[in-house]
């Protein structure tokens, strides 16, 4: 059984006096440990998709499930307990909160989970040190560069050691340099822990650093494509 499945899921909602269906009878698998990009145009489906696998809305018909759980069927206090235990996300307009330093905004999501202080610290610590923010540690958003605050947006995602990490074009804020140096760490990431990583993008760039390629349109899968070989590092 595959680790995300989605089975003839469709998502209508009313728009202007008329439904809208961005996704229709959609199948999708992924298995555990895969860097899924998700690609296509403007309105194909992209960022609803993830926001169904995120538990963030639900779907109109089908089931979506995720390691064994068929979250489209939780409850709303179940989901939020669920995406707490197994779901890191990062956002392109990273979602800091502006008065908390890089060490608070990461340290966020422990503190719903039942860790002592030390435990939460020492977690905080290393999810700091793998983006390569030790250094930044006691910074606020504001006296940090774009890149640096999507990079503290990726340990807060990946700090409580989620078996699933969702990114909705992570590089979408960033210059060529900062783009670059984000998808090397989240492929270096990925490597290290494992998880599987779920990326929506227009970025040829951002797609060429997964293992495998799925392309929405109308609502549909147009194309699932695996690489031959997975690129080394990123390219400028």
């Amino acid at each position: 059984m595959s680790f995300l499945s989605l089975r003839n899921v469709t998502k209508s909602f009313p728009s202007k006096g008329e439904t809208v269906t961005p996704l229709e009878a959609l199948d999708l698998d992924i298995e555990r440990g895969e860097f899924v990009a998700l690609m296509g145009p403007s309105g194909s489906g992209k960022t609803t998709l993830l926001h169904l696998i995120a538990g963030i809305d639900r779907p109109t018909s089908g089931t979506v499930e995720v390691g064994g759980e068929v979250i489209s069927a939780l409850s709303p206090r179940k989901l939020a307990k669920w995406r707490t235990r197994h779901l890191g996300f990062v956002f392109q307009q990273y979602n800091l909160v502006p008065v908390l330093t890089a060490y608070e905004n990461v340290e966020m999501p422990l503190l719903l989970l039942p860790l002592s202080r030390r435990e939460r610290e020492a977690k905080v610590l290393t999810a700091l040190e793998a983006v390569g923010l030790s250094d930044r540690a006691h910074h606020l958003p504001r006296a940090m560069s774009g890149g640096q605050q999507q990079r503290t947006a990726i340990a807060r995602a990946l700090v409580a050691g989620p078996e699933l990490v969702l990114a909705d074009e992570p590089t979408g804020n960033l210059d060529e340099t900062a783009a670059t140096a984000v998808l090397e760490l989240l492929t270096t990431l990925h490597r290290r822990f494992g998880q599987t990583f779920v990326l929506v993008t227009h970025d040829p760039r951002a797609a060429a650093v997964a293992e495998r390629v799925i392309r929405l349109d109308k609502g549909r899968v147009r194309s699932d494509a695996r690489p031959v070989t997975r690129p080394a590092e990123v390219a400028p």
